[in-house]
């Protein structure tokens, strides 16, 4: 791994008050994924519980973002490979002001722009559309170099899922990037273990994982994806160094399905729907518990 040179000497570690807001947020983004895919009748639940401390982090401590303003030209872009997730994403955005809680409310219903993945023609707030696994990177490079070439400092974060690792496009993206030393670039991927096939090296091996973005050129980094302070704080500590030339890939190791246990246990709840009972008893067990 690659030490952070340009901070030394700096704190990042956020205080305790932060951190026990940032918890809330995560419990918040859990339990509305449940009220959300309870509209829909099917959604992906796991896929989110494994990244909402990620989602935290980056949307109410790191990122640059304006309230009500999605298309401040100065924010930090954020895109998401893993786009099923966005179930997650989209209460924080209405959080953010880009848009009503009543198009919240209405999620998947006919003629509502929110879907099981991210639209950006339609949904004020997301920077890129998904569906197909493997594009993100590439965007994410395209959008952090225009950044570079019209002298703006916005950061772009990618968020990838572990099984998009075996995607091809994914790889020629990391050699674009660290070719062109896109420091503004990173890249956070989400190694919770499992895709919609099962155990993602079951269906093909990634590891090591690591070492193989380092070998592309990527200044690299390993880091519990559920522990608040160690992801905050690597992540502030990334965003303050102006001294790097590398792009930089994260490899948060998660639990799929994280804070409803019946669910880390499970790969078959990667999509799938709770029945009203289910739906209680993971909505207690989410609330009875700080991560």
């Amino acid at each position: 791994m690659t030490d952070l040179h340009a901070t030394a000497g700096h704190d990042f570690t956020p205080t305790e008050q932060e951190l026990a807001r940032l918890r809330e947020k995560a419990q918040f983004i859990r339990l509305e994924t449940i009220r959300l895919i309870e509209i829909a009748k099917v959604g992906h639940y796991t896929s989110v519980f494994s990244a909402a401390e990620l989602f935290a982090a980056l949307y109410y401590d790191v990122m640059d973002l304006r309230f009500g303003e999605p298309k401040w030209p100065d924010r930090d872009r954020f895109m998401m490979g893993k786009g099923h997730a966005a179930v997650g994403l989209f209460p924080v955005l209405v959080e953010w002001g880009f848009f009503e809680k009543e198009i919240l409310d209405n999620y998947t219903r006919l003629g509502n722009p929110l879907g099981d993945h991210p639209d950006m023609r339609k949904v004020p707030g997301v920077d890129f559309s998904s569906g197909s696994i493997g594009h993100a990177l590439s965007g994410g490079l395209g959008m952090a170099l225009a950044g570079r070439m019209l002298g703006q400092s916005f950061t772009t974060y990618v968020m990838l899922g572990d099984g998009e690792m075996q995607e091809g496009q994914v790889w020629e993206a990391a050699l674009g990037a660290a070719h062109h030393k896109v420091h503004n670039l990173v890249a956070i991927i989400d190694r919770n273990g499992y895709q919609l096939d099962g155990n993602v090296d079951d269906v093909i091996g990634i590891e090591p994982l690591a070492d193989k973005w380092i070998a592309f050129g990527w200044e690299t980094h390993v880091v519990d994806g559920h522990d608040l302070a160690a992801v905050t704080g690597l992540l502030r500590r990334l965003k303050a160094d102006t001294a790097r030339t590398q792009p930089v890939c994260v490899i948060a190791n998660t639990v799929k399905g994280k804070g409803v246990s019946y669910m880390e246990t499970e790969p078959g709840w990667h999509l799938g729907y709770l029945d009203p009972e289910d739906a209680q008893r993971a909505i207690d067990e989410i609330k009875s518990k700080v991560i």
